[in-house]
């Protein structure tokens, strides 16, 4: 996806999802040291802020792994990020049919807790997928690195009588999704 590009969230052949995942995955950047190349652990988090009439209401975060309706889980804190085989190394998984009807936009954010920027990020995507049946429908891919330690990757909003995806990509600083609140409402 591109940054700022919409997609409905609606089947191929007709009829709207009932739950998709956010996925995120990453890996550390190598470091050329004394001792030869090495990485460094970095935590990303992923997260997902709730809103109703651009209000947030809810959060789901490694510290708070379901919303208070139960549509949205967290898959689980993963502190160190992946081996680079392109799976997901933390998820956010959302019934969107249980989503109730007051929350219109659920954004989600990644950040990186220990601080590091994005420069020192490989290999890193958000990606779209229908859980029913494990069909990729969107990836965002982190690239450019950058000298800031988040991005607000997308936002999925209800439109008309069922959900779209919007790609954000916009980078932020922050290193909680409390953060990064205020780089986050201008795109409700």
């Amino acid at each position: 996806m591109a940054k700022g590009q919409a997609i409905s969230l609606e089947k191929t052949g007709g009829g709207t999802l009932a739950a998709v995942r956010m996925g995120l995955g990453w890996q550390a950047a190598r470091r050329r040291g004394l001792f030869g190349s090495r990485t460094r652990e970095i935590d990303l988090d992923a997260s997902a802020v709730l809103f109703a009439e651009k209000q947030p209401v809810d959060v789901v975060f490694f510290r708070h792994l379901v919303s208070d309706d139960g549509s949205v889980r967290h898959t689980g804190d993963n502190l160190v990020g992946g081996a680079g085989l392109g799976g997901d190394d933390e998820a956010i998984l959302v019934d969107l049919e249980r989503v109730p009807a007051h929350i219109d936009q659920i954004v989600f954010t990644v950040n990186s807790f220990t601080g590091q920027t994005f420069q020192e990020v490989r290999n890193a995507f958000c990606r779209i997928v229908d859980e029913t049946n494990g069909q990729e429908l969107a990836r965002y891919t982190l690239d450019g690195g950058g000298q800031y330690t988040a991005r607000l990757m997308a936002k999925v909003h209800r439109s008309g009588g069922g959900w779209r995806m919007t790609a954000l990509g916009t980078p932020a600083n922050g290193r909680t999704f409390q953060d990064l609140m205020p780089a986050l409402l201008p795109h409700l």
